[in-house]
């Protein structure tokens, strides 16, 4: 798979809520969300485009000197292709130039693709938060990883 990494604009808030929902997030965000998001200074993000077709993000926020990874997903069907890792690749350079020493990121425990990919990038575990998401089996509990950069 071919793809690029665009920034996010607040006006490609319908493409990124679109995506969200199409990844199977129990509470995905609304377009309102992405554009409010995207709106408050140090947050960003990035789109994966394969040609036209967005195949998935990622948003953080930067405060200080220590960023947040705030969602990244990719569409089930184009993933174990490289989008995910290109999309934290961009987002651990961007982090890291806009001055983050330390990134963090929530990850539900039961997501062991998502966290086989976040190991791979040298994040350890920082803590943990009981029934954190909601999911359409129940609570599930979300690991927080951390990252110096």
């Amino acid at each position: 798979m071919n793809v690029s990494i665009i920034p996010i604009e607040p006006a490609m808030a319908e493409v990124a809520a679109a995506l969200h929902a199409a990844v199977g997030f129990h509470e995905p965000w609304d377009a309102r969300s992405f554009a409010e998001l995207l709106g408050i200074e140090g947050t960003a993000g990035h789109l994966a485009m394969a040609g036209d077709e967005p195949v998935g993000l990622i948003l953080w926020r930067v405060a200080a000197d220590e960023a947040e990874i705030l969602t990244v997903c990719t569409l089930p069907k184009r993933r174990r292709a490289g989008a995910g890792r290109m999309l934290m690749e961009a987002a651990i350079t961007a982090v890291a130039a806009a001055g983050a020493r330390r990134l963090l990121l929530e990850v539900a425990v039961d997501n062991t693709a998502a966290i086989g990919l976040y190991r791979e990038f040298h994040f350890t575990d920082a803590g943990r938060r009981r029934g954190y998401y909601r999911t359409h089996g129940g609570p599930v509990d979300a690991l927080i990883l951390s990252k110096d950069v």
